[in-house]
């Protein structure tokens, strides 16, 4: 079982999905600095948006298998860190969209008529109705910059108010925008044309203070703001004077630059309406962003490719069930092939065959380059980072993937080519979603692979075997099972021995030497 720290509250039926099946820390009083000193005995960590997991936090995470976002952004966790350090990063991006989605629509409507204002009238005994005028929705225009998951889901509430909608994103398509009946339009228009601005779009360098002085001025005299997104997309002192010269008529903040934010004049400013970050802030959501960040968890601490990985390819569900067993079997030939070619690589090629080959095969690249650098990196070698190392060090691996796989359903080949041109295969299949490797250099088998393994290429002949098994016997190395292979009778030959200790270099080098091997190996998986 893993080990998994949560540092912030999250909802109960996330919680107990990990606690079936792991055992789990939650600590709410950490300190960045107890945080570092006790995350080195964990596999998983499970944070919110207080948490901050940086560079520094992460290099403590020296067993650290995933971090867990309950919630959609993941400004707080260095990602880039992450995936260098073979981390995978998950988050609950579709739990709290209708949440946000209603908060931005429940602000929007109290901009309008001013109800938190008119509200703090009454209870102060007030009874002043001409003050508080406000303005209808209906026939204004809003403008969403950012138009993922939530952005789609305010246009929609919007459009039902009959609000024209305009909408400012780099990767939205027309067709989409069309679908939902909005406007695809520049920022530069947005800013100009809408009645209100709403935010909805992740805290990066691009769009920090993406809202500043020179963008608040192109906004129409007299307009509305409205930030449920992130702080810092809004430049805050210049929206204070916005906000004084009558630029902007009034403001919704759910965020802030700094949270909970200190001696903000935008958190007492009479046309503003204040709230402590409330987005995801709703029962629905929280059980659905525990429940979605615990499956990410799980499946990654399992092996298996998360739903909402957010620094590694997605694999459907349906399209898992075939792959998974390759993304393993891709790994193993990897090792294989780096234990028994001698020779310098230089080119390596991947073939996807037979049922494979109209499957997503991302996953199995990158565990299978993750089976390469193993051997060779000093860093912690994941499919997460393993093609960024790649890139580093310049190794590719060329992919064809063919209909036909022979006597197979499917089959998974790694081609090694040598720089004295010699060609190595590597090949493999899954049996009941278990991996087996049933061609090594021009040998075919059946191999059940195993943590250690003996391989030898030899000449045939009669008794060879036994004087193997008596040199590992006299070893002490206990032989679980053996497979062999020829190329034709007293020919050139292959043997692999599964074996429950690994094989020292002085036995091996006593296999050559007493028996005439041509080559032995001690494999580890």
């Amino acid at each position: 079982m893993a080990r998994i720290l949560v540092t912030e509250k999250i909802g109960a039926e996330g919680l107990a999905a990990l606690q079936a099946e792991h055992n789990v820390d939650v600590r709410l009083d950490l300190t960045p600095e107890l945080l570092c000193e006790i995350l080195p005995e964990y596999d998983a960590l499970v944070v919110r948006s207080q948490t901050k997991v940086t560079a520094e936090v992460l290099s403590r995470g020296t067993r650290l298998k995933v971090v867990g976002r309950a919630g959609t952004g993941v400004d707080n966790i260095d990602v880039d860190a992450a995936t260098r350090a073979g981390i995978l990063v998950v988050n609950a991006p579709a739990s709290n969209s209708v949440a946000v989605a209603e908060l931005t629509i429940g602000m929007l409507l109290a901009l309008a008529r001013q109800i938190p204002q008119a509200h703090l009238s009454m209870r102060e005994g007030k009874w002043d109705r001409n003050r508080f005028m406000g303005w209808e929705v209906r026939g204004k225009t809003l403008g969403l910059i950012g138009f993922g998951r939530i952005g789609a889901e305010v246009a929609r509430r919007a459009r039902a108010m009959e609000m024209t909608v305009l909408a400012y994103d780099p990767f939205i398509s027309q067709e989409r925008a069309q679908q939902l009946g909005v406007q695809a339009v520049p920022l530069d228009t947005l800013l100009r044309e809408a009645d209100v601005v709403s935010l909805h779009t992740p805290l990066i360098e691009a769009t920090r203070n993406l809202l500043n002085a020179e963008r608040l001025a192109q906004m129409k005299r007299g307009a509305y703001l409205i930030n449920a997104a992130r702080g810092g997309i809004i430049d805050e002192a210049a929206l204070y004077a916005a906000l004084e010269s009558g630029q902007i008529a009034g403001a919704a903040l759910d965020v802030w630059a700094q949270e909970p934010p200190r001696d903000n004049p935008l958190v007492s400013h009479p046309r503003v309406i204040a709230l402590p970050h409330l987005g995801a802030s709703t029962s629905e959501a929280q059980a659905l962003t525990a429940a979605d960040v615990a499956e990410g968890v799980l499946d990654a601490l399992a092996g298996r490719t998360p739903r909402y990985a957010v620094n590694a390819p997605f694999v459907a569900p349906e399209a898992w069930q075939v792959v998974a067993p390759y993304v393993q079997l891709g790994r193993i030939l990897a090792r294989l092939a780096s234990q028994l070619v001698r020779d310098p690589a230089r080119a390596y090629e991947l073939v996807y065959s037979g049922e494979l080959a109209t499957q997503p095969t991302e996953p199995i690249r990158l565990a299978t380059l993750a089976g390469l650098l193993e051997g060779t990196s000093e860093e912690r070698v994941t499919p997460v980072n393993a093609g960024l190392l790649a890139r580093e060090r310049g190794l590719t691996i060329s992919e064809r993937k063919q209909p036909e796989a022979g006597r197979y359903a499917a089959l998974l080949e790694l081609r090694v080519t040598t720089s004295s041109g010699e060609t190595h295969t590597f090949g493999g299949t899954a049996v009941q979603d278990e991996p087996h490797i049933v061609q090594v250099d021009g040998y075919w088998l059946d191999l059940v692979p195993s943590q250690s393994m003996l391989f030898t290429f030899h000449q045939d002949r009669p008794g060879l075997i036994g004087h193997v098994g008596t040199i590992l016997g006299a070893a002490d190395i206990n032989i679980s099972s053996m497979h062999v292979g020829r190329l034709a009778p007293r020919g050139q030959a292959m043997m692999v021995l599964t074996v429950d200790e690994p094989v020292p270099p002085d036995v091996i080098a006593k296999i050559e030497a007493e028996t005439k091997i041509e080559r032995a190996f001690a494999v580890q998986l």
